[in-house]
């Protein structure tokens, strides 16, 4: 199993305290469910299980009283970042807890040598796509029928390390 460094974010929200830490092995069964509920092809618990175990993978849980309400993650790819996985539980959403992880996503990525991040979101996920822009994401291409069930494009977005060498976000 590989090795991360102890981090943890929290944050109060909505008058509940959030944590923000990265997801163990005893998340994955939650993950799984969340996944579920959220996209129309999930991720297998298998498949969660292999990124807590993969070298220059993180993925992250948002946890409320110690349960999993979001997931995402992000694979080195040679200094650039491949974010998948954004889920946050229906009850949760557009309360700022997915802003919350993928802010940490980044600062922390650059602990795995991440120098630049990229994402694909349905072109129709215009709160998605509105919080990736917050965040400084940009749009820089099209995958065309990149989706399926239903069939639909995916907007490629990037986060561009800086030419100071600094990566940036608002707040974790």
């Amino acid at each position: 199993m590989k090795s991360m460094p102890v981090r943890e974010a929290r944050k109060e929200i909505d008058g509940a305290v959030i944590t923000v830490c990265p997801m163990k092995e005893e998340h994955v069964p939650a993950v799984s469910l969340l996944e579920q509920a959220a996209f129309s092809m999930p991720w297998s618990a298998q498949d969660f299980m292999d990124m807590v175990e993969r070298e220059g993978a993180l993925y992250l849980v948002a946890l409320h009283e110690g349960r999993p309400i979001g997931v995402c993650g992000v694979i080195d790819a040679c200094g650039d970042g491949d974010i998948s996985n954004v889920a946050v539980a229906e009850t949760w959403r557009g309360k700022g807890v997915g802003r919350m992880f993928v802010a940490a996503l980044v600062e922390w990525g650059k602990e795995i040598g991440i120098c630049n991040y990229t994402l694909e979101v349905r072109v129709s996920n215009k709160a998605a796509i509105r919080l990736y822009e917050s965040l400084g994401f940009q749009s820089e291409g099209i995958r065309p029928g990149f989706y399926e069930k239903p069939r639909e494009d995916a907007l490629i977005m990037w986060k561009r390390q800086a030419e100071d060498g600094q990566i940036t976000m608002s707040e974790i």
